[in-house]
């Protein structure tokens, strides 16, 4: 019945147009005029018979004399091709009415043309109708208008899940976090006889890539129950009420199921903090969070339904999500360690084959900072490497060159000036040589002036070890390392450049933290004075309200400028001490544009002779 809906309300519409048309069309006469030949029709007029005449085109029409005062017979005839000059002349003698129309060349035609708007308007409207009703490409997916309103965008896995948490590394607190749960959905009975109530909802919370659908996936996966998975987002629909009605169908689907797992992703998309939408806040959004907020109140406590839901937002979640009873457990996903990165490339390489001098701790340690996500994406761009050269296994050289791709950016071939390249090899050398001298800062690992990206050359730094709490002494150096290519242009060229942009920016950047958040100053103290505050997981600043005074911004700009300045001071009185070595360095550089750890350590190593104390420390006090 429903595939005949559009044509039974077509219908009335098709009928109530011809209706229409009947009323506006021209009037038809009854009879049909009779056709005579031309002859027989000079003869009549000739005869003084005929009252008048139409004609139109080559078609003449004329109205015969009746006996009485009716109106008579209509003859119709044709004018020869040729023409005749004597019917004129004749029609004036026998004082004949003369009636001349334009001729319609086609009667179809304008019908057409008459008929065409109501043809677009029909065809508008019945794309509109299969859009909302016939499931079109940009439609509903094929349900009917019912099925739209009141269906589930619940995606039950199909078959069982293989994900299991051998499969999930790097992330051994999250796991231990949510293991106990698969017990829970094994053995309910086990809980349920003491009366006990495994928490419903549980908050996977942390940075993007670093796993959480894939630990939902792997918790369903060991319990061997079905796993529904959605985004938040295909909640949210034009029609209010819609996303309501979802979150109902779901939650019943899940009861159904049970035990079962729920797993909703990107949380944030619907379940930000009410009160901030148009019209008083009831819009879409909000109708839907409030009917998740009533649906996780309203499990009885003995259905073994698990709700998980993943965000890298939790700052902006509403209150009444996180509170006890709905999701009350929150189990935080962190990036990855150098161990832990170890553990996910071997996990990634397991059907990759690799060559004998790959090291994949060494490979670890040259991505601090990289999520799971990120490993994953510089193994597949590594074998890609080594599939376009032929080769028939992943070797160390693809992983480094791929690991400088994703950190530097795509080599670039830039006609680069000789003067312009030697500021460029003492820029770089900057920063390379007072990394490699200061005590507290990570060593060099490569540099190079070959562009790459946007920039134009880059110095890596890697860590010996992993560092979760940063001293003053570090970020001092780290302040001094950063401003050293600025430091070593002016020292060695007497010029400075645009080329420490990018060094400013992140200086001044650091300097701020120090001063307004870490209290790393003595002339403002542990006072809190940042005006924007860093996302814990987005990596970005977000700006707040200030709450302190124009004195104290006063006070804090000077404390950020002298730590500035007295970083670039630090690092020109290390470029002193070393002019040797740092001219050895630049010199290579310029010969071979990219220097690895070992070379570094060849040329910057014939300095230390003349290096004693840091003269950098009395100098700049």
């Amino acid at each position: 019945m429903q595939n005949f809906r559009p044509l039974l309300i077509l219908l009335p519409v098709v009928l109530a147009l011809l209706v229409l048309f009947s009323l506006i069309a021209p009037e038809t006469p009854t009879t049909q005029p009779t056709e005579v030949a031309y002859t027989e029709f000079k003869r009549d007029l000739r005869d003084a018979r005929i009252a008048s005449v139409v004609v139109e085109g080559q078609k003449i029409e004329a109205q015969m004399h009746a006996p009485n005062e009716e109106p008579g017979a209509t003859v119709t005839t044709y004018l020869p091709e040729f023409g005749d000059p004597e019917l004129l002349p004749l029609l004036e003698a026998q004082d004949v009415r003369v009636e001349v129309r334009e001729v319609v060349e086609n009667g179809a035609a304008v019908w057409l043309v008459a008929l065409l708007p109501w043809v677009i308007i029909l065809g508008i409207w019945f794309l509109i109708w299969r859009r909302f009703a016939g499931g079109g490409a940009g439609g509903l997916g094929g349900r009917d208008i019912k099925d739209f309103l009141g269906g589930s965008a619940t995606k039950e896995t199909a078959g069982p899940i293989k994900v299991r948490f051998a499969d999930v590394a790097g992330q051994e607190n999250a796991k231990r976090e949510v293991a106990e749960l698969v017990e829970y959905l094994r053995q309910p009975q086990k809980y349920t006889a003491l009366g006990a109530e495994v928490p419903h909802g549980v908050l996977l919370v942390g940075p993007p890539g670093t796993g959480k659908t894939l630990l939902a996936r792997a918790l369903a996966g060991e319990a061997g129950v079905p796993f529904f998975h959605i985004s938040a987002s295909e909640f949210i629909e034009v029609f209010v009420g819609v996303g309501a009605s979802r979150v109902r169908k779901m939650f019943d689907e899940a009861k159904k199921r049970a035990p079962c797992i729920i797993f909703m992703d990107e949380l944030d998309s619907v379940g930000r903090v009410r009160g901030t939408g148009f019209g008083g806040g009831h819009d879409e959004r909000e109708q839907t969070l409030n009917q998740i907020l009533a649906e996780m109140d309203g499990f009885s406590g003995h259905e073994t339904v698990i709700v998980l839901a993943a965000t890298n937002r939790p700052d902006v979640l509403d209150p009444a999500l996180l509170r006890p009873g709905r999701f009350d457990r929150h189990v935080s996903l962190e990036l990855p360690d150098r161990n832990a990165r170890t553990q996910i490339l071997r996990v990634h390489t397991r059907h990759v084959p690799v060559a004998e001098d790959v090291d994949l701790a060494t490979v670890a340690a040259g991505t601090p900072g990289f999520s799971g996500a990120d490993l994953k994406n510089l193994v597949n761009e590594a074998a890609m490497a080594a599939a376009r050269t032929g080769e028939k296994a992943v070797a160390m050289r693809h992983f480094e060159q791929m690991r400088d791709r994703i950190l530097l950016g795509t080599v670039r071939t830039l006609a680069i000036k000789p003067e312009e390249r030697h500021r460029l090899a003492v820029h770089e050398s900057g920063h390379t040589a007072v990394a490699y001298y200061l005590p507290e800062s990570d060593p060099p690992y490569k540099v190079t002036i070959i562009p790459h990206g946007r920039a134009l050359g880059g110095m890596q730094q890697l860590p010996e070890e992993e560092r979760h709490t940063l001293t003053e002494a570090y970020l001092r150096d780290r302040l001094a390392v950063t401003l050293a290519g600025r430091a070593a242009e002016h020292l060695f060229l007497d010029s400075i450049s645009s080329g420490a942009e990018d060094d400013i920016r992140v200086a001044t950047q650091l300097a701020r933290a120090m001063v307004g958040r870490w209290g790393m100053s003595e002339e403002i103290g542990p006072i809190d004075v940042r005006e924007s505050d860093e996302h814990p997981f987005l990596g970005r600043e977000i700006a707040q309200p200030r709450h302190f005074s124009e004195a104290t911004a006063e006070a804090a700009d000077t404390a950020v400028r002298k730590l500035l300045k007295e970083a670039e001071c630090r690092a020109t009185e290390v470029l002193k001490a070393h002019r040797g070595a740092f001219e050895k360095l630049v010199a290579e550089l310029e010969a071979k544009e990219t220097l690895e750890r070992p070379r570094i350590k060849d040329c910057l190593d014939s300095g230390a002779a003349t290096a004693g104390t840091e003269p950098a420390a009395t100098a700049c006090a």
